[in-house]
C-alpha cells in the first residue's frame, strides 16, 4: 500500500477544521421592553465577565434617546459599580451643566450607583484641541474598553462619526489615535468622538437598531465593507471582535 493510500485509509472527515463562526449575532425583537431587558442583561454579563477577569471594566456608551431606556435598566442592575468606568462614545463641546451634555446624562444614571463617569469633551473653544485633550485623557484609562455600545443614524453615522471635513481623520487617522474633534457638516456645535480605531480595539461591540429598514441598511453597509460610504460600514470592515446587533422591529 502506498503512502497516499495509507493516508486516505486513516483520513477522518471529523479532522477537517471547522468553518470559522461568524463574529456577528443578530437579535430581533417585536417587544421593546423585552429588547431593553435583553440588551441590559447582555451588558451586565460583559461587565461582570470583565470584573471577574481583570477586576475592573471600561464602557463607552452613547447617551441617545434610543439608548437611554437600556441604560436606565442597566443602572438598576446589582453590579459592583465602583469598579466600572464609563465614558461617552461622543459628546458635544458644551458646558457640563448643559442639558445636551452626554456625560451629564450618563452621570445622572451611574454616578449615584458608584461608577466613575469621565467627560470626553473638555471645554476647549478649539475642537481640534478638545479632541487631542480627550485622546490624552483616554490613554490614562485602562484601555481598551470592554464594551462599545453603538447606534446608527439614517445616514450610517455612528458614535458621533458623521459627514464632515474631519470624518476621514476619525475613520482612517493614525491607528494610535482614539479620540478626535469633529465639526459636523452644516452644524454649529462641534463634538469629540472616539475613533474607528478605538471602536475596533474594544473587546465587545453592541449595536442598537430600530426597524427593518435600519437592519437592511446595516446589512448592505457590512456587505460593502471598506468601500462603504457610511461610517458604520467602514467600521464594520475592520471589526474583528464579537458583535451583538439588536433590532427593534
Amino acid at each position: 500500500m502506498s503512502k497516499l493510500e495509507d493516508a486516505l485509509e486513516d483520513f477522518d472527515m471529523n479532522d477537517l477544521p471547522e468553518e470559522e463562526e461568524s463574529m456577528l449575532e443578530w437579535w430581533d425583537f417585536d417587544d421593546r421592553d423585552e429588547m431593553v431587558e435583553a440588551v441590559a442583561g447582555d451588558i451586565q454579563f460583559i461587565i461582570e465577565s470583565a470584573l471577574d477577569a481583570r477586576g475592573d471594566a471600561l464602557l463607552a456608551l452613547p447617551a441617545s434617546d434610543e439608548a437611554m431606556p437600556i441604560l436606565e435598566a442597566l443602572a438598576a442592575k446589582p453590579i459592583k459599580w465602583k469598579y466600572v468606568t464609563i465614558i461617552p462614545t461622543d459628546d458635544l463641546l458644551v458646558p457640563l451643566d448643559d442639558p445636551r451634555s452626554h456625560v451629564k446624562k450618563l452621570a445622572s444614571l451611574f454616578l449615584t450607583r458608584g461608577a466613575r463617569v469621565l467627560p470626553l469633551a473638555p471645554e476647549h473653544e478649539d475642537y481640534h484641541m478638545a479632541g487631542a485633550a480627550a485622546d490624552a485623557r483616554l490613554r490614562d484609562t485602562k484601555w481598551p474598553p470592554d464594551l462599545v455600545l453603538l447606534g446608527m443614524g439614517a445616514d450610517g453615522s455612528t458614535a458621533g462619526i458623521m459627514e464632515s471635513a474631519d470624518m476621514e481623520e476619525a475613520l482612517d487617522g493614525p491607528p494610535e489615535k482614539i479620540a478626535v474633534g469633529l465639526l459636523p457638516e452644516g452644524g454649529d456645535t462641534p463634538l469629540v468622538t472616539i475613533t474607528k480605531a478605538a471602536i475596533c480595539e474594544a473587546r465587545t461591540v453592541v449595536v442598537l437598531l430600530k426597524g427593518a429598514a435600519s437592519q437592511t441598511m446595516l446589512e448592505s453597509e457590512i456587505e460593502q465593507g471598506a468601500t462603504s460610504m457610511a461610517p458604520i460600514g467602514r467600521i464594520f470592515a475592520d471589526l474583528a471582535v464579537p458583535v451583538d446587533i439588536y433590532v427593534e422591529n
